[in-house]
């Protein structure tokens, strides 16, 4: 299981669509986002990412979320491994109308999943769910190492 697969399979059916605010994004529709902008960023760098077309609408589940997911990451190590090489990550593409590196845009990709992520982290927690660690160990999780939660 990947640090994405942690989030996503602790969310429940009943948290999907809990709004926090009227003009924010539920956790089902961030996590949705995360996946969908796989094809709709490497799709402009010349990776034709397979398992959901960019405006695919919501899934009703977790588990379809979390299988679209698996499909999307594993259909870009699959372009990159098999169209790209060191000297590919040299050229450069139009990304939203600047000049990126496809090295840069790789990491943009990565930077927008964790930066979301994170956010999805703060939306569970108001949502009641367990927190999973993904850059160590959750508020939760101290115990579990034998530490005390840190002090608020």
């Amino acid at each position: 299981m990947d640090l994405y697969d942690g989030v996503i399979l602790c969310l429940q059916q009943s948290t999907l669509n809990k709004k926090v605010a009227d003009d924010h994004r539920t956790l089902g529709r961030m996590a949705w986002h995360i996946v969908t902008t796989f094809p709709e960023m490497m799709n402009r760098i010349g990776l034709k990412v397979k398992g959901v077309k960019e405006n695919a609408p919501l899934p009703k589940s977790a588990d379809e979320i979390t299988k679209a997911y698996e499909k999307v990451s594993t259909s870009l190590i699959q372009q990159i491994t098999k169209n790209w090489n060191d000297d590919t990550l040299q050229v450069e593409d139009d990304m939203y109308g600047e000049k990126y590196k496809r090295g840069d845009s790789l990491y943009m990709l990565l930077s927008h999943e964790t930066h979301h992520r994170a956010q999805m982290t703060v939306l569970m927690r108001q949502a009641g769910l367990k927190v999973p660690g993904i850059y160590g160990p959750a508020k939760e999780e101290w115990s579990q190492y034998g530490m005390n939660e840190p002090e608020v």
